[in-house]
């Protein structure tokens, strides 16, 4: 069966990484997020750089450096985030890799394809400035 909602411990902690870095004036490094999380900071670096990559983050050397969003906490979704590490969220609402039935008789009814669609619309329209305000 696959899971309603893929969340890898990576994925979890770039969505707080990501938060904790927009609520920030000046660049923050890895170590403080580290600490704050309770993560290793090798796994926060690891996250970071991937985020680096898929161009939410740039990261600034130097003493007083550190990482930074690419773009405004306003423009950035937990969407955004979460297909970095997950890729796109499933479109359906089943919880079979291959649908065991035509879901006009699902023994669950629409509670999974509810549940699915309340994160997808979480995800879609939370940026990360909402975010942090919760």
């Amino acid at each position: 069966m696959a899971n309603l909602l893929k969340l890898s411990e990576a994925t979890a902690l770039a969505l707080h990484t990501m938060v904790i870095i927009g609520k920030q004036e000046t660049p923050i490094s890895a170590s403080p997020m580290a600490e704050q999380l309770c993560a290793s900071e090798a796994h926060i670096f690891k996250v970071l750089q991937q985020l680096v990559r898929a161009g939410l983050l740039r990261s600034k050397r130097g003493p007083h450096g550190g990482y930074v969003l690419a773009r405004s906490a306003d423009e950035i979704t937990l969407m955004d985030v979460y297909e970095v590490f997950e890729g796109p969220m499933r479109k359906d609402g089943c919880l079979f890799d291959k649908s065991a039935c035509n879901r006009l008789d699902c023994i669950l009814g629409d509670l999974v394809e509810d549940v699915r669609m309340k994160v997808v619309d979480r995800f879609t329209v939370t940026t990360l400035r909402q975010a942090g305000n919760n």
